[in-house]
């Protein structure tokens, strides 16, 4: 009998040592969060929503906003829509792609009077001042 436990003893001895010889797993590292466009949209799409469209702004009153910010193309973006059509042509589309932090803004309203101060506003917010208006 004591051969036997010798044996297993030695058995299960050997196979801690094999076990410690095994390299780690590889693991994918998590991903730290979200990326830099989406970070930028979101600042900007919150305060466009706060200052053109929830305080009923009247140059922005015949618009709706769409949000798509939630895009796994990794091209984060909202649309301005006609008010009473809202599957209608996007007339502004503001956008941020893959990582990085720069916000692309085109469509027909940028070459409107209102494209200026859209622009103004856009470069306002992703600069991180989230006022409704360019102080003078």
């Amino acid at each position: 009998m004591r051969p036997t436990i010798a044996r297993l003893a030695l058995l299960a001895a050997a196979g801690l040592a094999l076990a410690s010889c095994q390299s780690s797993p590889k693991t994918t590292p998590v991903p730290s969060g979200k990326s830099a466009s989406l970070l930028a949209m979101e600042q900007v799409a919150i305060a466009a929503h706060k200052c053109w469209i929830a305080s009923k702004d009247p140059a922005f009153k015949a618009y709706q906003m769409a949000n798509e910010l939630n895009s796994y193309s990794g091209t984060p973006r909202f649309l301005l829509v006609p008010a009473k059509h809202y599957g209608g042509k996007p007339l502004l589309v503001v956008q941020a792609q893959g990582n990085s932090s720069r916000v692309d803004v085109f469509g027909p309203l940028m070459n409107e009077p209102l494209g200026a101060r859209i622009s103004s506003d856009i470069a306002r917010w992703q600069a991180g001042n989230p006022t409704c208006a360019a102080s003078a």
